[in-house]
């Protein structure tokens, strides 16, 4: 086996494409996301106020949303004027304060304020219809404190009569509500899950498009399991120290929450590398021709992203989709990230996941034959 080894570390000399180019790939991505994260929720995302009232209450509620951090104001003069700027994607959203609006809050009835949102834009679009909500509640609640008071109630019965349940808020995890957080935990091992089997499933494929698998098992002393075994041992240790170099830059250097073991969340991310690449095995010895190998590997990973339950519950999903989330390694390992880094429950809670991700090590087995029978008669299209 040793002997595949030195042959291809010789390869990757040769064609150093192989390391840097997974290397480099991930330091990009890890990069990219917390530099664009580095400000944890959005900030000053723009939206529109349409006031129509024009009097010093409307003009203080326009301060007061024009206060917080998430927006930024921009006025109108009507409604068709803010309705062009959100179309065109300027704003976000924006709100139309009616005429009349003081004198019906003064009075106690019940003025309409109408709020517009962009749903296109997910999250600019939630977190500024968030804000402009929050901001019309505190605007009511101060109009009928004005109004309890002006009848000589006092401050406790108001604050019940305003506010009859109070909320406290406690989010588990992530308490700043940090996008990088919530994304960032998640994609940078999916996009190294991703380039794992790209990789392996390169690194083997290549052999069967240059018609060099016979030299290869020829230097396994005809043994599939051998050639197999020395020629992922470099890669396996590569994709390890990046996936250990992942962890570092984010529990390390980001500072994102670990509510658990550093050491926990590094065997984690060994058994994702191991499973992907066991994955990557698996296609390219049912499907042995590299070009069509290499684009169902890439649906593959991409598709884990969407199946790994961290945009949308896996819970909620078609119970046929459910099940099909158990067949990426993305998904078991988010089920393992959430339990040692946000609830740092340690092994004893994650262990079923690691007997899942376990499990794919024996893939590469039910394809030995048909893999090994491709490498000595290279009987496949290589183009």
């Amino acid at each position: 086996m040793m002997a595949v080894v030195r042959r291809e570390l010789k390869m990757m000399r040769r064609r150093p494409l192989y390391p840097l180019a997974s290397a480099g790939t991930l330091a990009f991505c890890m990069v990219f996301f917390l530099t664009f994260f580095r400000n944890g929720m959005p900030h000053g995302l723009p939206v529109g106020v349409v006031d129509l009232d024009g009097s010093s209450l409307s003009r203080e509620l326009r301060r007061q949303i024009d206060a917080t951090d998430a927006v930024s104001v921009c006025e109108f003069g009507n409604y068709e004027q803010a309705r062009k700027a959100m179309q065109c994607g300027r704003i976000n959203a924006f709100c139309v304060i009616p005429e009349n609006f003081a004198r019906k809050m003064q009075s106690g009835r019940q003025p309409v304020l109408t709020i517009y949102t962009n749903a296109q834009y997910f999250v600019g679009g939630s977190l500024a219809y968030k804000d402009l909500i929050t901001m019309a509640n505190l605007a009511s609640g101060a109009a009928q404190r004005e109004i309890l008071s002006a009848k000589g109630m006092n401050e406790t019965s108001m604050a019940g009569m305003i506010q009859p349940i109070a909320i406290d808020t406690h989010q588990i995890g992530n308490p700043t509500a940090d996008y990088g957080v919530y994304l960032a935990n998640i994609l940078i091992p999916g996009i190294m899950e991703m380039i794992v089997i790209l990789i392996t499933v390169y690194a083997i494929g290549s052999e069967l498009k240059y018609g060099t698998s016979r030299q290869l098992l020829k230097t396994a002393g005809n043994s599939t399991v051998r050639a197999l075994a020395g020629k992922m041992l470099p890669y396996t240790l590569l994709f390890t120290l990046m996936g250990l170099a992942c962890d570092i830059v984010l529990y390390g250097i980001a500072g994102y929450p670990l509510a658990g073991n550093i050491l926990n969340m590094m065997a984690v991310i060994t058994l994702l590398v191991l499973s992907s690449e066991a994955v990557g095995i698996f296609l390219i010895g049912t499907l042995p021709v590299l070009r069509l190998c290499i684009s169902i590997s890439a649906l593959y990973s991409v598709l884990a992203f969407s199946m790994a339950g961290f945009t949308f519950p896996a819970e909620a999903m078609p119970p046929y989709v459910r099940g099909l989330s158990a067949i990426f390694p993305l998904r078991h390992y988010y089920e393992m990230y959430v339990q040692e880094a946000v609830f740092g429950a340690g092994f004893t809670a994650w262990w079923p996941e690691a007997v899942h991700l376990l499990i794919f090590l024996f893939l590469p087995f039910t394809v030995l034959k048909r893999l090994g029978k491709a490498f000595r008669k290279l009987n496949y299209p290589k183009n």
